[in-house]
């Protein structure tokens, strides 16, 4: 075994804008701090499924230097590549190649998945590895807290364009999903209005609707969040409202993945993932099916999910990015693990690791959305954090 001095650093889950400026900065201040640093790839995958037969498994784990850092942080993405590897639900037919049926009946197995955190645990000794940096959102953090109380140490770094991960006010690639929905949203106004149609776009959240609510706000939209089931003939005459009010004579919603109505639930399609999660069926389209139905009125769907994760980060972002990682490796610098970086009350602080039970952080509805109006509360904002909402 090597001594256990290097820090480790892996992305899950979803990509966001600002994944390669953490990487980077980790690096520069850990190489300040005389250690090395290793990227693990693909995720937690890379530690449930690399070879420890190979001395460093170069499918999974690559030595992280300033010379092959230098200019990642200028693309989106990340250079470490990414999954959705639940290490705890490892599927019978997902299991690494060169285990053998000995080795994986040592692991606890419920009949359908394996537990493999022994192997990471096993694995992250082997690269002599002293505390891990996991960048991810409520899921991928979700086992960095299982570690954690492995008594492994761990440091957590949020991300997510749904900026649900509890906490925390603020989670990396929000604001870069938040500009792209504007841009988007601006571009498509002169084809709404050249056509007289009622636009409705989708856009991501599950099970919070900080996305909508924060696009909608900039946007001057109505909003369709998780946690409020709209109805249906509400919205639909609203909406039909804008736009005869409207010079241009359209109208435009933003409608959050996991948003429902009163009338009954979009429904789910799909097999499950590692974490639990099916895909929700677009409730876009079928906002505008619906509404067009109702109304008489032309309507059209955009889907603006995935396009809001890619490319570039925004300043706040990479900001945000660089300022997360020094802070994570400020606090390995004096010993404290455990904790997940993140903004509260508007400032950069620091919090438990989020467990998997404690679920994900939601909207305030009695104090930031209107429900006769179907639009963000923009009044009574004094004494606020700049991000509208606190941890």
């Amino acid at each position: 075994m090597t001594a256990r001095t290097s820090i480790a650093v892996l992305t899950g889950g979803g990509d966001v804008p600002g994944l390669n400026s953490v990487i980077k900065s980790v690096v520069y201040r850990a190489t300040e701090m005389g250690r090395n640093v290793i990227g693990i790839r693909k995720g937690w995958k890379g530690l449930t499924h690399m070879n420890p037969a190979e001395k460093f498994d170069a499918t999974y784990a690559r030595e992280l230097t300033r010379e092959n850092t230098r200019t990642i942080d200028r693309t989106g993405g990340t250079v470490l590549h990414t999954s959705r590897t639940n290490p705890r639900r490892v599927g019978s037919g997902k299991t690494p190649e060169h285990l053998s049926s000995a080795q994986l009946a040592k692991l606890p197995f419920d009949g359908k998945s394996y537990d493999f955190t022994p192997v990471v645990l096993e694995n992250l000794e082997r690269l002599g590895v002293g505390c891990l940096i996991a960048i991810g959102g409520d899921d991928t953090l979700s086992f960095a807290a299982a570690l954690s109380s492995k008594g492994f140490p761990v440091i957590g770094v949020p991300k997510t364009m749904d900026n649900d991960v509890r906490g925390t006010e603020y989670c990396i690639g929000f604001s870069t999903a938040i500009t792209r929905a504007k841009d988007s949203i601006t571009r498509q106004r002169t084809t709404l209005g050249s056509h007289e149609r009622i636009g409705i776009f989708r856009i991501f959240g599950r099970d919070s609707g900080f996305t909508a609510l924060y696009t909608a706000y900039v946007t001057s939209t109505r909003c369709l969040i998780p946690e409020y089931p709209f109805d249906l003939d509400l919205v639909s005459n609203l909406l039909l409202e804008d736009k005869r009010n409207n010079p241009s004579n359209y109208s435009v919603a933003v409608v959050s993945e996991g948003a429902v109505w009163k009338e009954g639930s979009i429904g789910e399609v799909g097999e499950a993932d590692a974490y639990g999660h099916r895909k929700k069926v677009d409730i876009g389209h079928a906002l505008a099916e619906e509404i067009q139905r109702r109304t008489g009125e032309e309507t059209v769907s955009s889907d603006l999910t995935y396009d809001l994760r890619s490319g570039d980060p925004d300043a706040i972002d990479k900001i945000v990015a660089i300022t997360f990682a020094n802070i994570a490796l400020d606090l390995i610098r004096d010993g404290v693990t455990g904790k997940m970086v993140g903004v509260q009350n508007g400032c950069y602080a620091h919090a438990p690791l989020p467990a998997s039970s404690s679920g994900v952080r939601k909207i305030d509805v009695a104090t930031q959305y209107n429900t006769e109006r179907y639009r963000p509360n923009y009044a009574s904002k004094l004494g606020d954090p700049i991000l509208l909402s606190r941890a």
